[in-house]
């Protein structure tokens, strides 16, 4: 019986993250070479995310702040 504390927990497949299953139910549908290696790459991708404490929003967010830098300009560029 599970405790409703584990209830904000993350649902798991395993040790796969329920966001890595998805790309397999596309294999299961569409079963060529090309999926199976998405599906692979996927599930890789979506576990290296879970294991560093990231969610695919929280990544998408540090991406986006990575590639604008460390400088902010207060100013639009045309107003300079």
């Amino acid at each position: 019986m599970a405790h409703w504390r584990d209830s904000a927990r993350n649902v798991k497949f395993f040790i796969i993250d329920f966001r890595a299953t998805f790309p397999l139910l596309i294999l299961l549908f569409h079963i060529r070479l090309w999926t199976f290696i998405f599906a692979v790459l996927a599930t890789i991708f979506f576990t290296l995310l879970d294991r560093f404490g990231f969610t695919p929003i929280v990544f998408l967010r540090w991406l986006r702040a990575y590639i604008a830098g460390p400088r902010k300009i207060a100013q639009p560029w045309w107003r300079v």
